[in-house]
């Protein structure tokens, strides 16, 4: 039998941490050696995700959890504001960051990058780890050749930090490497109400919506001469990301320098 994967969990007590240990530890490729959070309750994280105790304690720091349980991968869905020192300090124990946690700018990657070739460590992060949302965007991309008109809606639960999701951004510059900025819309349409036509991005329009009782959700939506064209994918629940989850983590040792997307690993 081949050696399991070592994991620490980063973020383990939070909604998406949880499922993520969860399905570490329901995987026979897996072993979950390290759950990391701020409140660093010292329980045990099987028991904090509704499974029976695995003897995995939940800690407060990364860097002493790392050196104390070796890991060969962390998963990361911490918050947008110390997502970059957690990848920094995985890179400079050797640990390759599997990251979920959005909010990173193209100056954020490109220090990512750095770090990657500087500790000689692979790195993934990934805006959505769906295998739907993946193809969502790579059937929107596909679309912008016959419809360059195009406007997208994502809808998240009203405790995201960051507007627009990166689920949004990431689908935006694929379409962006296919078509042309364009100008949509009316030359003199006037909004109104400021920010009503949503963010501008190569003229495209992002509108973010924030509810309670969503989970993660968008649609692509393009218009031709008499006739339009939507793409949606829905997450019902959490669960939905998990297969994306332990694809990446199963990959990301054999993969070289930063990832950015995980479709860039399985596709």
């Amino acid at each position: 039998m081949s050696k399991k994967i070592r994991v620490l969990v980063n973020g383990a007590r939070g909604r998406m941490g949880k499922e993520v240990v969860k399905a570490i530890l329901n995987d026979p490729t897996l072993e979950l050696v390290g759950a990391v959070d701020p409140a660093g309750t010292e329980e045990d994280a099987a028991v904090v995700a509704g499974l029976p105790a695995c003897g995995v304690l939940l800690t407060g720091d990364l860097s002493d959890t790392i050196e104390a349980s070796n890991p060969e991968v962390m998963v990361d869905f911490t918050i947008p504001q110390s997502v970059m020192g957690n990848i920094r300090i995985a890179l400079q124990h050797k640990v390759s960051p599997v990251v979920g946690t959005t909010g990173l700018s193209e100056q954020d990657l490109q220090e990512i990058r750095e770090w990657t070739a500087s500790y000689e460590t692979s790195c993934l992060i990934a805006p959505n780890f769906a295998i739907g949302a993946l193809l969502m965007m790579r059937f929107a991309r596909e679309a912008s050749r016959f419809f360059p008109h195009v406007e997208i809606m994502e809808y998240h639960h009203d405790q995201k930090l960051d507007a627009p999701s990166g689920t949004a951004i990431k689908t935006a510059e694929a379409i962006q490497e296919e078509r042309q900025k364009i100008n949509q819309g009316h030359p003199d349409e006037e909004e109104i109400i400021a920010g009503s036509r949503g963010g501008e991005f190569e003229g495209m329009r992002i509108h973010s919506i924030r509810l309670p009782g969503l989970v993660a959700h968008q649609e692509v939506l393009f218009g031709g001469l008499g006739q339009t064209l939507t793409i949606r994918h829905d997450s019902i629940t959490r669960e939905s990301f998990m297969p994306g989850v332990i694809e990446a983590v199963q990959r990301i040792r054999s993969a070289k320098g930063l990832v950015y997307g995980l479709d860039k690993l399985i596709f």
